[in-house]
């Protein structure tokens, strides 16, 4: 909108209001909405300031059901800073905002109302400039004139009785458009609970916009909605490939290896795709997070050069784009971590999940992160607690350790992971923690360690498994031939072909498939027991120990692999398209 008098002395900007066509927005590709405050980080006040060079301005609405666009007011060009408020009583003070006196000027939530069912925002617009404090509302489709801002029914009465005008409110929905620092309001929306402020910067048609929001500059628009009345869930609406670009150097470094970053790209296209299918955030009316509980992303960051988007992240995206990873005709999950210190894991082994389910997240061993331990700060790290400390640690967190750790039961997958350890305590009892856990308990960073240099007599070796275990040991050759016994008692003689297993968690797999072609969901591990009056961590890598270790992916890019290759490495059965 263009700003109209909030105060009399704004005569300057009596110029004609006409409202200029809006700016097209584009849809190169599927819109995502990123939420950047939520939940317990929605915010009772929001900032935007224009990237200087970048844009100017602001256009006020909202976004509709495909994520258009739909402008209803704008700002002048020279108007950089807005803080969106809860229409609730404010006080501003600087640049301090409170719900109680802070010594500031008071935004109000009684207004008089003097002008309803306008046309237009041009002509509601023209119509405020005739009343001191005037601004223009948009309030369920209907263009309206108020004027004040009122922290009390009573004085919003005697303004209302000088204006002959009536006095009102909003519904719990409404946000307030000020000019950040001040107590004026350029604009008033309420849409109720189906509809939120959209805010697109720039009014000038740049060419790149970008915005400042909370230490961070972000391209796209902006959305303020007053989820069940409360405070601000902030959203970020950005095109999918610009979101990627807001990823990428925030997961691995942007001075990376070109092929390393294209690795980062698809694996963050790939995995966003499954997030936004899986409507994970719907109580929150996004489609991804801004965290590591989805993926980093920061916009194109901040102006430190090491934390932000270039040339070379924007080209990985770019060189990438619409790509993703595949396994039998679907978009992968394609998980990711800081380094797997030698070797990443099944995922039935981390999380319990099927080998059905995760297929291509099966394990393998890694030789290429050596190349890059140097550079890598958890590539050996240790761990240390006396006896004492780690049975308080582990009592802190529920576990029932009051009585003393005697020892430790630790479990090793073939590929030389922990996969399960069993604390046994003083005075008898004993507590069995998974990996989905075990960085929590024992606050290390992955599951590849030893205690006390204790280390699996045997594992630690390959992702394959060339035959069916029987009984722990003895394992099926898939050229021999079999009896089996039915249940009559009858025997019959068969091939490995012909056998089928059920797995510990009730997955039926052909017995030639499971034992030559895939990693069984239940490994046979190598257990080791350590004592003593204190216990010492030591291990490699960061992270969940699934799919895609990042240093290994620098390493092998390093070496002159291809990002598909790359990814085909991580994600066993795998291929980009």
């Amino acid at each position: 909108m263009r700003r109209f008098f909030l105060r009399c002395a704004a005569a300057a900007l009596a110029a004609v209001l006409t409202l200029p066509p809006a700016l097209a927005a584009e849809r190169d590709s599927e819109m995502v909405r990123v939420g950047l405050a939520y939940g317990s980080g929605a915010l009772a006040s929001a900032n935007l300031e224009n990237n200087t060079g970048y844009g100017s301005g602001y256009r006020l609405g909202y976004f509709d059901g495909d994520l258009d666009f739909v402008e209803l007011a704008r700002t002048d060009e020279d108007e950089t800073q807005l803080t969106m408020l809860k229409t609730q009583n404010t006080w501003v003070n600087g640049s301090s905002y409170a719900g109680s006196d802070n010594g500031g000027d008071v935004i109000g939530c009684y207004h008089v109302l003097v002008e309803e069912g306008l046309r237009s925002y041009s002509q509601a617009a023209r119509e405020a400039e005739a009343y001191r404090d005037g601004f223009v509302a948009w309030i369920d489709g209907d263009y309206q004139v108020r004027a004040g801002a009122y922290p009390t029914e009573a004085e919003a009465e005697d303004a209302a009785w000088d204006l002959d005008g009536e006095v009102v409110g909003t519904s719990s929905y409404a946000v307030n458009v000020t000019v950040t620092g001040t107590d004026q309001i350029l604009f008033q929306f309420d849409g109720g609970a189906d509809t939120a402020l959209g805010v697109m910067p720039d009014v000038t048609g740049a060419d790149t916009v970008r915005t400042w929001f909370k230490g961070y500059r972000y391209h796209g628009g902006f959305r303020y909605e007053r989820i069940g009345g409360g405070d601000l869930t902030v959203v970020n609406i950005v095109d999918l490939e610009t979101y990627i670009k807001g990823v990428v150097p925030y997961e691995m470094s942007n001075s990376w290896p070109l092929e390393a970053l294209k690795v980062q790209a698809v694996c963050a296209r790939s995995y966003a795709y499954i997030n936004i299918q899986s409507s994970k955030h719907t109580s929150y009316h996004f489609d991804v997070c801004n965290t590591s509980d989805c993926q980093a992303y920061y916009g194109a960051g901040t102006d430190r050069a090491s934390y932000q988007s270039n040339d070379r992240t924007d080209r990985a995206v770019d060189e990438t784009a619409g790509e993703y990873a595949w396994y039998d005709g679907q978009v992968i999950e394609a998980f990711y971590s800081s380094s797997h210190g030698g070797a990443s894991e099944s995922v039935y082994n981390v999380w319990g999940s099927s080998l059905e389910q995760y297929p291509y997240l099966c394990g393998v061993s890694d030789p290429y992160e050596a190349d890059v331990a140097g550079q890598n700060s958890y590539s050996s790290w240790t761990v240390s607690y006396t006896g004492s400390e780690l049975a308080r640690r582990l009592a802190d967190r529920g576990y029932d350790a009051s009585s003393g750790v005697q020892s430790m039961t630790l479990t090793y997958s073939d590929l030389g992971n922990v996969i399960q350890v069993r604390v046994n305590y003083q005075d008898g009892g004993s507590d069995t923690i998974k990996p989905v856990s075990m960085r929590s308990a024992f606050g290390l960073p992955s599951i590849r360690f030893t205690v006390n240099g204790q280390e699996a007599s045997s594992g630690g070796g390959s992702s394959g498994y060339g035959g069916l275990t029987v009984n722990g040991s003895a394992s099926l050759d898939a050229q021999g031939t079999y009896t089996v016994i039915s249940g009559s008692g009858a025997q019959s003689q068969i091939s490995l072909d012909q056998l089928y297993t059920i797995s510990g968690s009730g997955t039926i797999v052909p017995a030639e498939e499971y034992g030559a072609a895939a990693a069984p969901e239940t490994p046979s591990g190598t257990q080791v027991t350590v004592r003593g009056g204190s216990y010492t961590f030591q291990g490699s890598g960061y992270g969940h120990q699934l799919g895609l270790s990042q240093y290994g992916a620098m390493a092998m890019a390093e070496r002159g692999f291809s990002y598909d290759e790359i990814i085909e490495f991580y994600f066993p059965g795998t291929y980009v398209r």
